[in-house]
């Protein structure tokens, strides 16, 4: 059995391929395929139950690096090109919550970060990739290409990524400067969040999502200068525990709020965009039946507003609620999650069930959409209406390549 990181569903795979040379790479006979990295999606769009799995984790080597912009094999990951470009003055012009992403899974899922209002998604970055598709052939794709358009954000369906070269962007060094301020309800957290997004790189808020103020912490930050020590500590979650519940949330955000510090500090860049990679195998505190991590992205305040007011009635709470306004930077891919609006991720244990498909249809008759790197619930209607491209996505696809995800939100 192999799991995505929210352990949510499990799928039984009929054969796995490992990959060690992007010059031997082949597509096997077994179908249907789909290239697996480091499970780092939430739900089942990396999973391929009945289907074969091609294991891009030994595709991991630099090819060149030079001028800011640095190419490497897709089983990379984001922490890796970290501690090669830091050194080096250069950083990833996009990152996500966990370092622990593959290069390969970061473009066929179009993450986002704490600086989309200003850099938009990773696919915005990436000036080229190579693409092997099933009938053997091998396509070096660059922005403007159509299959380039389907590839990123395409959830892996339009083939194997060998490699690909990104634009890093210089930095003095790995230190941030960043400022945390509480708010005690929306209004303040809309006008934080619009004078930040004017003067800082990145933004984004925790959010005490069971107080019925919606009240929470922004953080902002920037490079800059200065000597600072990474982080060595970690903490490991050696067993099941399940000590995530109703109980223990509003309980660990009331203490999170009263005691957090605000003001500005200069510290690692490692804290700062990776706070839970501090902790690992965190995803065993939802227990083995995993959880669920609904991430939607709603048009405007109203919208907002009238989904975190169901998550209070609904007592649908999590330890980690994130909250951020999406620029207006247009995504590159056909099938890229981030638009104008905002964005909230909640975790929900997997027996709350109930719970997601009612956030899904408040977030859906707003206008709104889901996170596809981060579902395993959604359904084709939703995933129809989130995304307009999805036809001219189809004439894209590979078609030895699927997932469990593809097969349950398009049939």
């Amino acid at each position: 059995m192999t799991e995505s990181w929210g352990r949510y569903p499990a799928a039984a795979h009929v054969a796995e391929f490992p990959l060690a040379w992007r010059s031997e790479a082949r597509i096997p006979p077994v179908r249907p395929v789909l290239a697996y990295g480091r499970g780092r999606s939430y739900g089942d769009s990396c999973l391929n139950d009945g289907g074969a799995l091609l294991r891009t984790s030994g595709l991991d080597r630099f090819i060149s690096f030079a001028g800011g912009v640095v190419r490497c094999e897709a089983g990379v990951t984001l922490g890796e090109i970290l501690e090669f470009a830091v050194p080096r003055g250069y950083f990833l012009p996009v990152v996500p919550g966990t370092k622990h992403v593959s290069i390969g899974g970061a473009i066929a899922n179009d993450i986002h970060g704490k600086n989309h209002h200003r850099a938009g998604t990773f696919g915005r970055h990436v000036r080229r990739l190579e693409l092997l598709r099933s009938d053997g052939s091998r396509k070096e794709l660059t922005p403007g290409d159509e299959l380039f358009a389907a590839t990123v954000g395409g959830l892996g369906l339009t083939g194997l990524i060998t490699w690909a070269e990104i634009a890093l962007r210089a930095v003095p060094g790995p230190a941030v400067r960043s400022d945390a301020v509480k708010f005690a309800g929306l209004d303040e957290f809309f006008a934080i969040s619009d004078e930040s997004d004017a003067k800082s790189e990145y933004t984004v808020a925790w959010l005490d999502v069971l107080s019925r103020e919606h009240r929470g912490i922004f953080y902002r930050g920037d490079h800059a200068a200065g000597t600072v020590k990474a982080p060595r500590a970690r903490v490991t979650v050696p067993i099941d525990l399940r000590l995530v519940n109703g109980f223990t949330v509003r309980a660990f955000n009331a203490a999170y709020y009263l005691v957090q510090r605000t003001g500005s500090r200069l510290g690692h860049y490692d804290p700062f965009f990776f706070p839970l990679d501090a902790v690992e195998r965190w995803n065993r505190l939802y227990g083995k039946r995993g959880f669920l991590q609904f991430q939607c992205v709603v048009p405007g305040p109203d919208s907002l507003k009238t989904l975190l007011d169901e998550i209070v009635r609904l007592g649908a709470g999590s330890p980690m609620t994130v909250l951020k306004k999406f620029g207006d930077l247009k995504s590159p891919g056909m099938l890229s999650f981030p638009r104008p609006g905002f964005t909230v991720a909640i975790d929900i244990s997997s027996t709350e069930i109930a719970a997601f498909t009612r956030l899904e249809e408040v977030a859906v008759q707003s206008g709104g959409a889901l996170y596809p790197a981060k579902d395993a619930r959604m359904s084709a209607a939703t995933f129809a209406k989130s995304y307009p491209r999805l036809d001219e996505f189809r004439r894209l696809l590979d078609p030895a390549f699927s997932s469990s995800f593809w097969r349950r939100v398009a049939p």
